[in-house]
């Protein structure tokens, strides 16, 4: 089993990772596409405050419900969708900061059995509230990288 207390530390310092990850960008890098097919940094900043959203109704429900059913939801189908250009990265970090906030916050108080709570996900199957804080936990590091190739596109 996880350092469940680990975990939380490292869920809690996403935002500030995700920041530093953009820190000194621009707009026009923000919005540059310097690998074509792949999302700009924008793009992506705004599809981590959206899975933010969703991973917090996922837990939540996981917590209050009896093995409730959790969508799955394509990326690729909502990014395109849902007004990036029109978002601000400021807002969207903000957001991404202050829902972490409150889940740290809910999730620092429950015994370590409450972590084993499971949910069915729609396309996965059944996952514990720890593979869950697992994953988004794990999910603005794994978009960084994308962000670090896009800057060292911008140094080529």
């Amino acid at each position: 089993m996880t350092n469940i207390s680990e975990l939380l530390d490292r869920y809690a310092q996403g935002a500030e990772h995700l920041r530093a990850a953009i820190a000194g960008m621009t707009t026009e890098q923000l919005l540059a596409r310097p690998l074509p097919a792949k999302w700009t940094t924008h793009e992506i900043v705004c599809h981590l405050a959206d899975a933010e959203l969703l991973y917090a109704d996922r837990m939540k429900r996981v917590l209050a419900e009896e093995r409730p059913t959790l969508l799955g939801l394509d990326p690729d189908l909502h990014v395109p969708k849902l007004a990036i250009p029109e978002r601000d990265v400021q807002e969207e970090l903000s957001l991404i900061e202050l829902v972490r906030k409150q889940m740290t916050r809910i999730l620092r108080t429950l015994p370590a059995e409450s972590f084993q709570r499971q949910g069915i996900h729609s396309e996965a199957g059944p996952m514990t509230l720890e593979t869950l804080l697992t994953r988004v936990t794990n999910h603005i590091p794994h978009h960084a990288e994308f962000i670090a190739e896009k800057r060292a596109a911008f140094r080529s």
